[in-house]
């Protein structure tokens, strides 16, 4: 079990989240992903559609994981956490 332990929870305890929170965050994270990607290809066939769908999905995701997640939960136990306020 130490290896299954290892494999699935190593990095979503890293971030401060379970496996099955982490699982909905990416989840929720690719799906947004898919259909900005979708909306740039269709941006390239026809450049007066989705004109700035991609690069503010981009900001918003962006926006969702570096600068509103908790520096505190992400950063090792052993590192001095005044550095990640």
């Amino acid at each position: 079990m130490p290896l299954l332990d290892h494999l699935f929870a190593e990095h979503p305890r890293s971030v401060g989240e379970t496996y099955f929170q982490h699982m909905a965050s990416a989840f929720s994270f690719g799906s947004r992903m898919m259909v900005a990607g979708c909306a740039c290809l269709m941006h390239g066939l026809f450049p007066f559609l989705f004109v700035k769908t991609g690069s503010s999905t981009v900001r918003h995701l962006h926006d969702e994981m570096i600068t509103h997640r908790s520096r505190l939960r992400a950063a090792p136990e052993w590192a001095d956490h005044g550095a990640y306020i």
